[in-house]
């Protein structure tokens, strides 16, 4: 499989939602952030987990992406363990088949 990175966020804030679970309020530091990528959490530059994003908010719509400079709100799928200053990346997975 080959990775494209498609963006990293900075989480500057935590917000915990009843029912929903953790959100981080992010800065989106460079390219974008987009709902259908995968989402790795890197702590002190190591990865903590690695999955996929649950929703992806502007203010309170729901949006399919979030472009560099702009902030917006990330749950990640079966992960609520976001602290302040995480890094988040986003990136798109190929599956690369392999030639004969």
């Amino acid at each position: 499989r080959k990775e494209q990175s498609v963006g990293h966020a900075e989480v500057r804030e935590i917000f915990r939602v009843s029912g929903k679970g953790t959100i981080a309020g992010c800065a989106v530091t460079d390219g974008k952030v987009a709902r259908s990528a995968h989402i790795r959490v890197l702590r002190d530059k190591a990865p903590v987990f690695e999955g996929r994003i649950d929703g992806l908010k502007r203010f309170k719509e729901d949006v399919r992406e979030v472009p560099q400079g702009m902030e917006c709100g990330i749950s990640i799928a079966g992960f609520n363990d976001v602290k302040a200053g995480d890094v988040l990346e986003v990136f798109d997975v190929e599956e690369v088949r392999p030639t004969l």
